[in-house]
């Protein structure tokens, strides 16, 4: 079928525009093989961001009609014959489909997304036991593409708003057994005035995520855990 492709461009020094592309289409094509062929085939200064192409890396996520998705696990399909592509909302764009990610890792970076424990290492592992691990499972499936936090309602008024994926990765280690960090943690940014208590449960965040996380409900768990550590 032919589809038209629409999408929304911006280049330095000019302010963005919508560039239309007529295309002959399979069904089973995904977004990003359109992206692809109109980058090789009809306008080479196309700028996108994509690497893994199978839905694992999260580098191509963008707003595709009206929604937050990875332009390779959308199907053509289904979508009909008008496809929308803009880069994600709320975060700054700086070329086409590129945004400036660094407002969403410095929040990342500022949860410290890695194991803190500053007892002796035992003499092989930290041992855990399967219901321990799946504690926090969920978590780990966070791809950090931005989809989540670039869809909340919080994010667009305030930007420094923490933001879920950053509570998510916070999450991932708080309810980690081995994890000796949650004071650390929960008494900075995390809890703080843009911390997890500016989420006002809205779930645009569950329903952005590409990788099926509740991401609503970890943002719940965490706040919880705040309160149990401070009572």
């Amino acid at each position: 079928m032919r589809v038209e492709l629409r999408i929304l461009r911006r280049a330095p020094g000019r302010g963005p525009y919508w560039q239309a592309f007529s295309l002959e289409t399979e069904g089973r094509e995904r977004v990003l093989d359109l992206l692809l062929r109109v980058k090789a085939e009809l306008d080479g200064t196309l700028a996108f961001r994509y690497s893994c192409g199978h839905g694992v890396c999260g580098s191509d996520a963008m707003t595709i009609n009206g929604r937050n998705r990875l332009a390779c696990k959308t199907l053509v399909k289904d979508l009909g014959r008008i496809l929308t592509v803009e880069p994600l909302r709320a975060l700054p764009a700086r070329k086409d489909l590129i945004v400036d990610l660094e407002p969403f890792f410095a929040a990342y970076r500022a949860v410290k997304p890695y194991l803190i424990n500053d007892e002796p290492p035992p003499e092989r592992e930290r041992l855990q036991s399967p219901e321990e691990r799946a504690r926090y499972e969920e978590a780990t499936r966070c791809i950090l593409c931005a989809a989540c936090t670039s869809s909340c309602p919080v994010y667009w008024v305030n930007g420094h708003y923490i933001g879920p994926a950053a509570i998510v990765q916070a999450h991932r280690f708080l309810f980690d057994s081995r994890d000796r960090g949650a004071e650390e943690r929960l008494s900075s940014w995390l809890g703080g005035r843009n911390g997890v208590w500016r989420c006002r449960n809205a779930h645009n965040c569950t329903e952005a995520c590409p990788r099926g996380i509740d991401v609503n409900r970890l943002i719940t768990e965490v706040k919880r855990r705040i309160l149990e550590e401070a009572f």
